[in-house]
């Protein structure tokens, strides 16, 4: 039976050293499979406090005591410091080991042993001693082959799926790679009768409590990251004892397997980032006109791109630069890439981590329109903002997705560029999957003028009112004003929008109309609070 990094009291009294003295097992014969973890010889009454339990305990009985009650309290103590088994040689002090010393054994649930010949403590501890040193090298060496198959499948090309296979072979359970907060990269290996990893993962770990607390007999090894602090962590391998029991190897090969882990990752990652940022860099500089139309083809191919002489959509994902933290650029540019893996048409996505932008180039292929196209690259973007962790339920960190006008080389990089400005200007507008560049260009202007003295004048003057009202006065009629004339002044739609009767809504478009000093069914004062509500996201 393979133990916790020793041998067991059963392997023990085989030794030559403690066969010897004729040993005789007088309680717990059921539990001789316990681990040794050390050998110790003392005849000290205080011994149970210098022990911190897995021993084998030598004694000829001197420490014991001579009274019932002594013996009794001593073996409970031995029993509590949780020591693997007592051994008494006979002689001297006892001819037999006393009644309350047996009966104190059984009942605290400690294996007994009295030798009946004299034997040498001093060779036994040695043999002992040498067996266990023995066996821990025996688990090392299973554990170091572990670790030099999964180097050869790395130096080999393989990657994460071939570690975790290879780990997933020895310990003959699953094998999963988590991110630090539980949620699932990789699996690998079977679970009972063939199942498949990702059922095991699901029905084991799949909820939030199970993460947090796993299973009894499960393996956690932390993968570290690349970070300054001691606590940096990358990952986290977890095994689950589905098949079988996981013992002291299935560790020690789990934490060598955990060390080659951390650099594919972080080759990985870097690996991925330098490539994204790559691209990032070429869509950049084609937007900013740093390259020819007729040259962008050309380089466009050697990073894979090869649309031919289908029509180019140009896209962009802005996100808030801080809600992405250095190292996770990759992963994002990682999950987006296999999420529109699934789009059907060729694409190039790059990463702008100053500017917070994803900036990418689709084909257009023929029989696709622009509104289907759009719809499938938002969902795809979106998808892998939340997988890489950047686009939660409940988040406030809004992810802008502005789909630009398709064309040839010739125009994708002022595409490009407008639709990077656009998503810009679009960050506090509503929530939609995709915005259309090209209605976001009142606010793309309004934007521009941002710092322009006169925008924020403009805005005082036309909404000024409403807002000195909203700051000290409810109900709050900017709101109000928004939904009437987000529905164009139908008063009706405007009302169920607002969750209003039609009488309540007159009533407070009358008071802002008395407030701005302004009739709101004049099409030229429409306009000028229309443009006011957009402007005000956009001045100080």
């Amino acid at each position: 039976m393979e133990t916790e990094g020793g041998i067991t009291v059963r392997r023990a009294l085989e030794l030559p050293g403690l066969r010897a003295g004729l040993p005789e097992v007088l309680t717990c014969a059921d539990r001789l499979d316990r681990t040794v973890r050390w050998v110790h010889a003392g005849e000290a009454p205080n011994i149970p406090a210098l022990l911190k339990g897995g021993e084998l305990l030598l004694s000829t009985g001197l420490g014991l005591g001579s009274r019932p009650a002594d013996q009794r309290a001593y073996v409970r103590k031995l029993a509590d410091r949780g020591i693997a088994a007592l051994v008494v040689e006979l002689g001297p002090r006892f001819e037999r080991l006393p009644t309350a010393i047996v009966e104190a054994a059984r009942t605290a649930g400690l294996p007994l042993v009295q030798l009946h010949r004299e034997v040498p403590f001093v060779a036994v501890t040695e043999e002992i001693h040498t067996e266990i040193v023995n066996g821990h090298y025996a688990l090392l060496q299973r554990a170091e082959e572990v670790h030099r198959r999964c180097t050869q499948a790395v130096l080999g090309g393989g990657g994460v799926p071939q570690v975790l296979g290879i780990l997933a072979d020895f310990a003959a359970n699953p094998v999963f790679l988590e991110t630090p907060d539980g949620r699932l990269l990789f699996a690998a290996g079977a679970g009972p009768v063939g199942a498949d990893p990702l059922q095991v993962w699901e029905g084991l770990r799949g909820d939030r409590a199970a993460r947090e607390a796993p299973p009894a007999g499960a393996l956690l090894v932390e993968v570290p990251g690349g970070g300054l602090g001691a606590g940096s962590v990358r990952a986290r391998l977890v095994l689950l004892a589905v098949s079988g029991p996981l013992v002291t190897v299935h560790r020690m090969a789990a934490e060598r397997a955990a060390g080659i882990l951390a650099v594919v990752l972080m080759q990985a990652r870097q690996e991925d980032e330098v490539a994204a940022r790559g691209r990032g860099d070429f869509l950049t500089d084609l937007a900013e006109g740093r390259i020819a139309p007729e040259d962008a083809p050309a380089q466009a191919g050697v990073l894979g791109f090869r649309p031919g002489g289908d029509p180019l959509l140009p896209v962009v994902m802005r996100l808030a630069p801080e809600s992405a933290p250095s190292g996770s650029w990759a992963l994002l540019a990682r999950a987006v890439t296999e999420e529109l893996a699934a789009v059907g048409a060729p694409v190039l996505v790059g990463v702008r981590p100053v500017e917070g932008r994803v900036p990418l180039l689709l084909a257009l292929r023929p029989g696709t329109t622009r509104a289907a196209l759009g719809d499938r690259v938002a969902t795809a973007l979106r998808t892998g903002a939340g997988r890489a962790g950047l686009e939660r339920a409940g988040d406030r960190t809004p992810v802008v997705v502005v789909v630009g006008a398709a064309g040839g080389w010739a125009a994708a990089g002022a595409g490009l560029r407008h639709a990077a400005e656009a998503a810009t200007a679009a960050q506090g507008l509503g929530e939609r999957p995709w915005y259309d560049a090209r209605s976001l260009d009142i606010d793309l202007l309004l934007w521009r003028l941002r710092d322009h003295p006169d925008l924020a004048s403009f805005v005082d003057r036309a909404i000024g009112p409403l807002r000195e009202h909203d700051r000290t006065s409810r109900p709050a009629l900017l709101p109000t004003l928004e939904a009437y004339l987000a529905h164009a002044g139908r008063k009706a739609e405007a009302a169920r929008d607002l969750h209003l009767n039609r009488q309540t809504l007159y009533n407070r478009l009358a008071r802002i109309g008395e407030l701005l000093g302004t009739d709101l069914d004049d099409p030229q004062a429409v306009l000028a609070l229309s443009l006011a509500l957009r402007a005000r996201r956009h001045t100080r």
